[in-house]
């Protein structure tokens, strides 16, 4: 028998699993005793109670001893945890019981304390209410009762067992009494605090950051207990805050020392042995273009013209999988990392300095070995024929992207030819693939300007000029042709792909809805029209002043990239197949292109697929993480930078709104904060998440993204990361 609950829940996840599938996942019980023929009557909806009466009614039973008989057996499931008795005589079904349907899921927390559990294949998150979490944590793997489906067929559950711990260890301020002390997490998603004896305290002061290792959580504790393995310092010193933040995200900030001493074991030294096995592009006109403050080169162009009037177009990069040997220590540590991870102020890198720095970046005046990609190419830059495999290469010059640009623009310099060309055919293959679906967003990165001591002097932003983008263009096109030589025949082998699925219908049209209020349209017929239209967007908000925020918006309207063997292609970019072949030395799934790209090449066998994809779901899970740290360590700089400007009045754009409140960008430093909703004090204000906007109650003002206004900064909490503004009025 199926409960009105059950049956709901199968209703809303049967696009995903049949009948069957999910009923084989249950006991088989028939209600052939009293006992399974009561549990029914609750399993018809987990959330009643109900009497002795209530049940004798429900099983059409009119006699009296057989009335009390039932009243014994809902005592005899109370006992064995079946049914709690939720007041006295009256039973409801323990949703920690077998009776309910279960099901393993990932927690989501909430910055309120509810949750919501994420479960492979289901369409709708499970709700959690905060009662109803146990012992969980954000990111904990756990085993979910479906308890209620609401009439929408959104389910709500209650946590009835912890499966696995995704953190044990968390960042966060001492507050020390004298009797105890607690760690405060930094953490928004950690909505208790940890609670520190005194003598596990491992020398930390009231106030300052440590790290606590969660060692319990016992049942009748409102706090889990646990110990200080690490103390950082003191709040809103930069060494204190950006290991603070690597920590709270689980990222490592300093290599094992025998990682350390395993590379400088390495054999770096470029051998004749080793030439001889590879193609030797030494004599070709070779350089590379990088930010001004690089330390690490991980890709090159060559480039040299052929005697049928082609040019051969060389993408050369880095080859990290002949020093990573595959299951080494070095090569266990860069798969744990996954990626290097870019703060404000510096570079946890994805491997030690001696490879990332030195032996493998592609230094001028120095033979490297690479992994290359070969491209013979007309003056149209239409593709005749390409080649990938293993290099040495000798880069002739190191530029910046500043230098190149200049070259771009007067013609004049080292390589200027070279560089001429490439600039030539890299304009035109960017003009196909727009021609042909890729996105233009116009993406604006904002950076700081530090003095000695790592303290924000100024903020501005990050240009992207003809000569990123010519490095872009040929970065994109290596990618491209990768992933099309391996995934493009009829057999095709499993692969790393960097996917990129379409956007969400219902984001999409929120957002064109959005857009007509400045005047602008899109097509969101199609995909072809979508990207088009989106294209068509970009060129006319550029130069405006909405044009961050409508970027922004577009963006977040996109799916998110990921890492995966499945292939479904790359939306934004308008690719069929796409990979990331280009920076072994920060991304480590460019190193397993690597090498199953020679794999492949050598003629090998296709690999586990199902191995390979839980590679690409675990450093999708790390890049996901990296990112945020960094987003936390511009926010931690943005307000440090604030500090000292309370009571100044700057003007902004609202670049978001919430239930809390505005975010206002301000315009002068793009430094973001939070008008609180409570701060408006000329009317009740309600939030309106279809339109990006919150109104007036009473006046029906409306305040939307993309709207001009004033405020005052009223507080700059560096231990909070956030900033505080007061609104003064429109403009």
């Amino acid at each position: 028998m199926i409960s009105f609950v059950e049956a709901a829940y199968f209703r809303s996840i049967s696009r995903f699993y049949s009948m069957n599938e999910i009923m084989s996942k249950k006991k088989n019980k028939q209600p052939n005793s009293l006992q399974e023929k009561i549990l029914s009557v609750f399993r018809a909806d987990p959330t009643q109670s109900l009497n002795y009466k209530q049940i004798s009614r429900t099983l059409k039973i009119t006699q009296t001893s057989k009335k009390k008989i039932i009243a014994k057996v809902l005592f005899e499931l109370e006992a064995d945890g079946a049914l709690i008795e939720e007041k006295p005589g009256k039973f409801k079904l323990e949703a920690s019981s077998e009776n309910l349907n279960k099901l393993v899921g990932r927690v989501d927390m909430t910055t309120s304390g509810s949750a919501y559990i994420e479960i492979e294949g289901m369409p709708d998150d499970v709700y959690i209410g905060e009662r109803d979490l146990g012992v969980a944590l954000h990111g904990d793997t756990v085993e979910v009762a479906i308890i209620k489906v609401k009439r929408s067929g959104k389910p709500i559950g209650k946590i009835v067992d912890l499966i696995e711990r995704a953190q044990t260890e968390f960042v966060g301020t001492i507050q020390k009494s004298l009797k105890y002390a607690f760690l405060i997490p930094d953490s928004k998603r950690m909505s208790v605090d940890i609670f520190i004896p005194l003598d596990k305290l491992n020398g930390a002061q009231d106030g300052e950051k440590a790290i606590a290792k969660l060692k319990e959580w016992p049942s009748h504790a409102d706090s889990p207990f646990g110990e200080v393995i690490q103390v950082l310092g003191k709040p809103g010193e930069n060494e204190t805050e950006m290991h603070s933040i690597l920590a709270e995200y689980g990222l490592p900030y300093e290599f094992p020392k025998g990682i350390e001493e395993a590379a400088k074991g390495l054999d770096l030294e470029v051998s004749e042995e080793e030439i001889k096995k590879r193609k030797d592009l030494r004599k070709v006109s070779t350089f590379t273009i990088d930010p001004v403050d690089a330390k690490d080169f991980d890709d090159a162009l060559s480039i040299q013209k052929l005697p049928n009037g082609n040019w051969e177009i060389g993408v050369h990069i880095a080859d990290v999988s002949h020093y990573l040997k595959e299951g080494s220590d070095l090569d266990k540590e860069a798969y744990e990392r996954a990626t290097s991870v870019y703060l404000v102020d510096r570079v946890v890198p994805m491997l030690p300095e001696v490879l990332s720095n030195f032996a493998c970046s592609l230094r001028p005046n120095e033979d490297k070995y690479c992994f290359s990609a070969l491209f013979e190419m007309d003056e149209e830059s239409k593709i005749h024929r390409e080649w990938f495999g293993r290099t040495v290469i000798h880069s002739d010059r190191r530029f910046s992207y500043e230098e190149a640009q200049q070259i771009i623009e007067t013609g004049k310099g080292d390589f200027n030819d070279e560089i001429l060309v490439l600039d030539k055919l890299s304009k035109q293959l960017r003009a196909d693939r727009f021609k042909k679906g890729s996105i233009n967003f116009n993406t604006l990165e904002v950076k700081f300007k530090l003095d000695e001591k790592g303290d924000p002097l100024g903020v501005f932003l990050k240009e992207q000029k003809d000569a990123n983008k010519l490095i872009e263009d040929f970065m994109l096109l290596a990618n491209k042709r990768v992933a099309e030589f391996i995934g493009a025949k009829q057999k095709a082998k499993p692969f790393v792909y960097r996917i990129h699925d379409n956007p969400d219908p219902e984001k999409l049209e929120t957002f064109s809805q959005f857009i007509k209020k400045f005047g602008y349209r899109i097509d969101t017929t199609s995909p072809k029209g979508i990207s088009q239209t989106l294209n068509r967007l970009m060129t006319e908000v550029e130069g405006t002043a909405e044009e961050g925020l409508i970027s922004q918006l577009a963006i977040r309207t996109m799916a998110k990239a990921v890492y995966s063997s499945h292939n479904v292609g790359h939306y934004g970019l308008g690719f069929k197949f796409y990979s990331h072949f280009t920076s072994p030395i920060r991304r480590y799934p460019d190193v397993m292109v690597h090498r199953l790209l020679q794999h492949y090449l050598d003629g090998g066998q296709a690999v586990n697929q199902e191995e390979l994809e839980e590679k690409c779901k675990y450093t999708s899970g790390r890049e996901k993480l990296a990112t945020e740290a960094e987003r936390a360590s511009i926010k931690f700089m943005q307000v440090k930078f604030m500090q000292g400007k309370e009571g100044e009045v700057f003007g902004g754009l609202v670049s978001g709104v919430s239930e809390w409140g505005l975010f206002v960008e301000l315009e002068e430093n793009k430094c973001e904060g939070l008008v609180r909703m409570k701060s408006l004090r000329d009317d009740f204000y309600q939030f309106d998440p279809e339109n990006y906007a919150i109104s007036g109650r009473r006046s029906g003002k409306i305040y939307r993204i993309g709207d001009e206004v004033t405020v005052k900064v009223l507080k700059a909490d560096l231990s909070k990361k956030q900033l505080d503004f007061d609104m003064l009025s429109d403009f």
